[in-house]
């Protein structure tokens, strides 16, 4: 279709809608993939190392404005695209999907590349999506025993019903399943009698006790914890460090309970958000006078750090749970614990900051200014004006100086409606699996 001069798409025909739509959809492929190649190449580099950035997926979060997992997996499938040559290059020319290629990236290698690709290229992302699920579930059938399965399938969800209700979902190992239970019924009995409606006469069901049952089991853990550990100090980490250590860096002890020593700055870090119990000693070491638990962060203040800030402070930083409050001014010199002298940070930024990777500073006007370990200002990206016609036409300019060949054929699925064998597909790629990995010993085998 000739781009050169743009219509509105309201004076198109369907059948001109439908050839443009199929044929940008080929230039999106072409672009996304050299924007994954790019990707690869900066994050093989490490372009995004600031100190200030967690990995190439939040660069990804904050400078592309995509989703953390999202970002990830655009990672992941960039690396991946490199050990696939075949599935590359069909991308690069328009044929794939990212869609396509981010499944096929999850279990195509060298052996099994082609056959994936074959069927990628004729059928539509979901059966793609169908093949793959199915195959890696036949993989780990022919690799993993019973209770290795059940091992590496166990997981925990929840989440919380448009009532309020709270749905749990558990997949767990057999041995795990049945303490689970004993438990539950062990509950379930010593409970004290459900109450039943004289109305009704109706007993609430065993699934009901269990719930109730489940409840008595949560008290009762957070009542006296874990059988092979006691005390109301199980949850905290004790560090022993002298005030001038705390105070002005200088050589001190600076050591965890009964554990090896640990940095000074370390030591800072934790004290900006923990416990604090004042302990006098004479010149022998001996306590001559142990102070009161404090919190170097008040739970009033807490709860109003948290409503200010609602997760890190550091620029492009999305995460909210995890998180410290820090003292600009550390209290140990003299900082005052209030709102104005204290910030959020997740657990990484914390680190970069007491180590010296990042640093934050105060403006006259009560803004914080960011900065990275090179020293500079780590600021929100602004937005870049688009061109009035948004562009896209340079991007098709740019695929034909390029004598690639993108039309409204490329992108468009083979399939034509006959149906997917997954059975057999399945058959075939574990053989070639199967090959690839005895070629792959037989390679690896030392010479006689």
């Amino acid at each position: 279709m000739d781009h050169a001069v743009i219509r509105n798409p309201s004076v198109c025909t369907v059948r001109e809608l439908e050839a443009e739509i199929t044929e940008l959809a080929g230039h999106l492929n072409a672009a996304t993939h050299r924007w994954l190649t790019l990707i690869a190449e900066f994050d093989s580099r490490k372009g995004w190392s600031d100190s200030a950035t967690q990995s190439c997926a939040h660069w990804l979060n904050w400078k592309c404005g995509i989703d953390l997992g999202a970002a990830r997996e655009r990672v992941r499938v960039a690396h991946a695209l490199g050990e696939l040559p075949r599935i590359s290059a069909s991308m690069a020319r328009g044929e794939l999907s990212y869609s396509k290629a981010r499944a096929l990236t999850r279990v195509a290698d060298s052996g099994s590349e082609e056959y994936f690709l074959s069927i990628a290229l004729h059928g539509t992302a979901h059966h793609v999506e169908t093949l793959v699920r199915h195959y890696r579930r036949a993989q780990e059938a022919a690799e993993l025993s019973s209770s290795e399965r059940q091992q590496a399938g166990r997981a925990l969800t929840c989440f919380f019903d448009d009532d309020g209700s709270l749905v749990l979902k558990a997949r767990l190992p057999a041995e795990t399943g049945a303490l689970l239970l004993k438990a539950l019924a062990i509950a379930v009995e010593a409970s004290p009698p459900a109450d039943v409606s004289a109305e009704t006469s109706v007993r609430p069901t065993l699934g009901a006790r269990r719930a109730d049952a489940l409840g008595v089991l949560a008290e009762s853990f957070l009542k006296t914890g874990p059988a092979a550990l006691s005390g109301g100090e199980r949850h905290q980490i004790v560090v022993h460090v002298d005030s001038a250590t705390l105070r002005e860096r200088t050589a001190g002890r600076s050591e965890l309970e009964d554990g090896p020593a640990v940095a000074a700055e370390t030591v800072r870090r934790l004290a900006c958000d923990a416990s604090i119990v004042t302990l006098v000693e004479n010149e022998h070491g001996e306590p001559l006078n142990i102070g009161r638990k404090t919190r170097s962060i008040p739970p009033a203040i807490r709860r109003a750090l948290n409503a200010r800030d609602r997760g890190c402070r550091f620029p492009s930083c999305p995460n909210k749970r995890y998180v410290d409050g820090h003292h600009i001014h550390h209290w140990a010199n003299g900082g005052e614990t209030k709102l104005s002298n204290l910030l959020t940070l997740c657990r990484f930024h914390h680190r970069q900051v007491h180590e010296g990777c990042a640093q934050i500073q105060v403006l006259d006007d009560g803004a914080l200014r960011f900065l990275a370990a090179n020293g500079r200002a780590v600021e929100v990206p602004g937005r870049t004006a688009l061109a009035p016609s948004g562009d896209w036409t340079r991007l098709v300019a740019e695929h034909r100086r390029q004598s690639l060949t993108i039309d409204q054929e490329t992108a468009t699925t083979l399939w034509r409606g006959e149906s997917m064998d997954y059975g057999l597909a399945i058959e075939v790629l574990l053989r070639q699996s199967q090959r690839t990995r005895d070629v792959s010993a037989e390679t690896s085998d030392p010479p006689p």
